[in-house]
């Protein structure tokens, strides 16, 4: 399906404080309009150069709770957030997402736990369908995750922070199929990701936030890949340098 939940977004900065420590970013300074061309979309770059942020900046504007859930979710259990929220507009397509999903590593059992107070109003059957069979908490935090997202077939929206860091290498290729399969559907998904697995679906619109810009690149560009490929094909030599060995 070509029509996207979220078809491109506008920042306007004159909505951001003056002194605002978000105008010393530079990829993300000097963003003003990003279009989402397909299905999956990926932000990738060196941590500070505000993938998380602007993900979450796109997530509050949707709607979400800054924490993550759903869009049913409303908790706060810490005030952590960035304003660029309050510059940013999004422009939505015309479907309706069916389901809906922001995940942040970081405040996934505080999620995990508000999901465990709800179960008290959600049909037993569809609960424990949902989460892999038993309780959130009776799992390890990369199970409950990937058996939640194992639970959807209809296309929704899900926009994911750094989901490797739950993840296991063989979890992160369960969820690299899970992806695929349900943007193939037309679900769409925006991740912010150091795994050089995810960054590897093929298909996916990777953006990097890396030299001080905004910019599209491919797989085998992305500084995730390259020092993973080094590592792999080269480890003898480049542990050797890491440590300062002959």
């Amino acid at each position: 399906m070509d029509d996207k939940f979220i078809r491109s977004l506008r920042i306007d900065w004159g909505k951001i404080s003056r002194n605002s420590y978000l105008k010393g970013i530079p990829a993300l300074c000097k963003a003003n309009f990003l279009e989402f061309q397909k299905n999956i979309t990926i932000f990738v770059g060196e941590n500070g150069t505000g993938k998380s942020t602007l993900l979450e900046a796109i997530a509050l504007a949707y709607g979400f709770n800054p924490e993550g859930g759903t869009l049913n979710y409303r908790f706060s259990t810490f005030d952590d957030v960035s304003e660029l929220n309050q510059g940013v507009t999004l422009t939505k397509g015309c479907r309706r997402a069916a389901s809906n999903y922001f995940f942040r590593a970081e405040s996934f059992f505080n999620v995990a736990s508000k999901a465990e107070e709800y179960r008290d109003y959600t049909p037993k059957e569809v609960y424990y369908a949902r989460y892999g069979g038993k309780s959130l908490h009776e799992q390890s935090h990369g199970e409950s995750f990937l058996a939640y997202f194992q639970s959807f077939e209809e296309a929704g929206l899900y926009l994911m922070d750094e989901p490797e860091a739950a993840l296991s290498p063989q979890r992160q290729l369960s969820l690299f199929l899970q992806i695929s399969k349900m943007a193939d559907a037309g679900s769409q998904f925006i991740l912010a990701s150091h795994s050089p697995i995810l960054l590897g679906i093929p298909g996916a619109d990777i953006i990097s936030f890396d030299n001080g810009e905004l910019k599209r690149c491919t797989y085998e560009d992305t500084e995730s890949y390259q020092v993973m490929e080094m590592f792999i094909n080269h480890r003898d030599v480049l542990v050797g340098r890491l440590l300062d060995e002959p």
